[in-house]
């Protein structure tokens, strides 16, 4: 199969933990074909058909630092290959809602793209868990001051974040005392013209903000606690979380096989649940990673499941 990539330059990939490039290797383990190209390169002109303008041909090295070798390099119309996949990290800014109207007339054309750019479009990482209340944390989306204050004054210990960060950027914790908690508030709803979440503190943090891994509607058997440490209150791993692997809880397993078939069926093969304790926290869509870290942890072989999928859907 001719595979496209749809990611960050491929000289910015850290291979060592990098979840595309693990769906590379396996993807060339099988022998498929190798494209990438960033969503700088798609083009759309009239009467044409959408192209990777600078698309690159790569093999895989082996090497640690010069991982891959551009073996050809140009125009790319993205009907031509047998699929895409978009693995383009945060934001979801506007050049990203952009691109996927974009992988969209692509499908028009007769492309196969994964995950589907109407449900990314659809599931905004924060936001898609208003549709699933009986798994989520008590949970606010305002932009006001003063419905922020009174969801303090019913939780006392709640977590403040932007709709559209990524890596644990901007999230604060505001304890019973109140303490800047309007300063906070200001920072982050910027004077009422910016929505924010606020969600009840989940003192279950501290064993791990947990991502659980459905592909094709199936779940991952193990999931990856990203802990805390020190006096952190973020488990993500971008900003010094422990990751540690470990077979699903119950209640893990209950959420995953419920919102599964559903996520999937919208055409969302890949998705990462977050989840502390017992509560749903975030549904990431763009580009869920965690691969390296759960198959080197545990020997459960998730690219492969996942190029397994992406093969049966091909079919």
């Amino acid at each position: 199969m001719k595979l496209l990539f749809v990611a960050d330059p491929l000289e910015s990939f850290k291979i060592y933990k990098d979840t595309t490039f693990s769906m590379m290797r396996e993807a060339a383990r099988r022998g498929h074909q190798l494209w990438a190209c960033t969503p700088a390169d798609l083009v759309w002109v009239r009467g044409a058909r959408v192209v990777a303008r600078d698309a690159r041909a790569i093999t895989l090295t082996g090497d640690a630092e010069a991982w891959f070798d551009v073996v050809a390099e140009g125009e790319l119309a993205l009907a031509d290959t047998d699929a895409i996949v978009m693995r383009k990290d945060p934001p979801f800014d506007s050049e990203f809602f952009y691109a996927t109207h974009l992988l969209g007339q692509a499908e028009r054309e007769g492309a196969k793209v994964f995950n589907k750019p109407a449900a990314l479009r659809d599931h905004p990482e924060k936001l898609a868990i208003l549709e699933f209340p009986q798994f989520i944390a008590p949970t606010l989306v305002t932009r006001s001051e003063q419905a922020v204050r009174a969801f303090h004054a019913e939780h006392q210990d709640i977590i403040l974040k932007p709709l559209d960060g990524m890596g644990g950027m901007g999230i604060f914790r505001v304890g019973p005392d109140g303490l800047n908690l309007g300063s906070i508030t200001e920072t982050l709803n910027q004077g009422g013209a910016q929505t924010v979440m606020v969600q009840k503190y989940l003192p279950e943090i501290a064993q791990g903000d947990k991502r659980v891994l459905v592909i094709n509607g199936e779940p991952v058997p193990f999931s990856l606690a990203r802990i805390p440490q020190g006096s952190e209150i973020r488990g993500n791993l971008a900003v010094g979380g422990k990751g540690v692997a470990m077979p699903l809880t119950d209640r893990e397993r209950e959420i995953a096989t419920a919102l599964g078939p559903i996520l999937a069926g919208r055409g969302l093969l890949l998705v990462g649940l977050d989840v502390i304790g017992d509560c749903l926290t975030e549904i990431n869509v763009t580009s869920p990673t965690c691969f390296q870290e759960i198959t080197q942890q545990t020997g459960f072989d998730v690219p492969a499941m996942f190029i397994d999928a992406l093969e049966a859907a091909l079919k």
